[in-house]
């Protein structure tokens, strides 16, 4: 299913429009044009999609007060996949060689730190108040409270609260925070605020437990990722995590993934059990969850886009 195809004609304006400001926002130096364009090839525009469709829940906000912070959205998001690349010595990130295969891992550092400070050049230029900026500082802060524990935690089987703490810092609170933004922009009550936000938590949890099965069971060539690259790297999943509980061969699959074993074997030993189901149910609870957060008071067209987007994350393929 593709992301695109899962908006409404509210959002779909709104992307074009993201699309066209993108490579500007980039483009003050050659190189640094060169390094980071292909990061923006492909992807989904989820987070700032999410935020445009919050900032016209009600009425429609100008653009001029929204493009901006998406566009500065899409740049965290890209930054925190240039340093998640560079951690995980990833070679291939949508299909392309990533910036630390390409040009090593001091310039794709550099790299990810110029588009994390663009991205707050553009909302400090164009004058969005305390709480956009203070909510932007505690994401970047959140993302790398995240992978510092990810990082910590290779090859150790985390339990289940510490999975979600992890999933929680690393994704939800983009998701949620990108909704919570755009009901700040649009200048709903307090209220309506903190649903939109809860709805964002849901569907970024629902999304991760995706991403992980994904990561074992997807196709390479729509993923644009190699299969099982997160074991491979020491990070143990959710089903992962369920196989280890209900396997019988659970200290099998224990050294494997603790020792950087085969993939496969892996693999193999999690379709034995019940954990593709058990945690696409769970997939599916978290974003029932986020759909009964969304407030009534919003523009049909926008709760259409929204309930697209929760239909679209729990189906994807990539």
């Amino acid at each position: 299913m593709n992301f695109v195809a899962a908006l409404s004609e509210a959002a779909e304006k709104n992307l074009r429009v993201l699309e066209d400001q993108i490579a500007p926002a980039i483009g003050e130096d050659p190189f640094i044009f060169e390094a980071c364009a292909p990061l923006f090839k492909g992807g989904k525009r989820l987070r700032p999609m999410l935020f445009l469709l919050c900032a016209n829940c009600k009425t429609s906000t100008p653009p001029e007060k929204t493009m901006p912070l998406a566009v500065a959205l899409e740049l965290i998001h890209t930054a925190s996949l240039v340093h998640d690349d560079i951690i995980d010595t990833s070679k291939t990130r949508r299909g392309v060689e990533t910036a630390n295969s390409k040009y090593g891992a001091q310039i794709a550092v550099l790299t990810g730190d110029y588009l994390f400070a663009k991205a707050f050049q553009l909302v400090a230029e164009n004058n969005y108040d305390a709480q956009v900026t203070s909510t932007l500082s505690k994401l970047v802060k959140n993302l790398c409270v995240g992978e510092i524990m990810q990082d910590r935690r290779l090859f150790q089987i985390p339990t289940l609260e510490e999975y979600y703490t992890q999933i929680n810092l690393k994704t939800a609170i983009f998701l949620s925070s990108c909704c919570r933004l755009g009901g700040i922009v649009a200048k709903t009550d307090a209220g309506e605020i903190e649903n939109l936000a809860a709805y964002g938590t849901g569907l970024g949890l629902a999304f991760q437990i995706t991403d992980d099965l994904l990561d074992f069971f997807g196709d390479e060539k729509v993923t644009g990722k190699p299969r099982g690259g997160d074991l491979k790297s020491g990070v143990i999943t959710l089903p992962v995590i369920r196989a280890l509980e209900t396997s019988k061969k659970s200290s099998e699959l224990r050294e494997i993934v603790t020792g950087g074993g085969s993939v496969d074997e892996a693999i193999k030993i999690i379709l034995e059990t019940d954990a593709v189901g058990w945690c696409t149910a769970r997939a599916k609870a978290h974003i029932e969850s986020a759909l009964v957060n969304l407030p009534f008071t919003l523009k049909t067209s926008v709760t259409l886009a929204l309930e697209q987007i929760a239909s679209f994350v729990v189906d994807r393929t990539r």
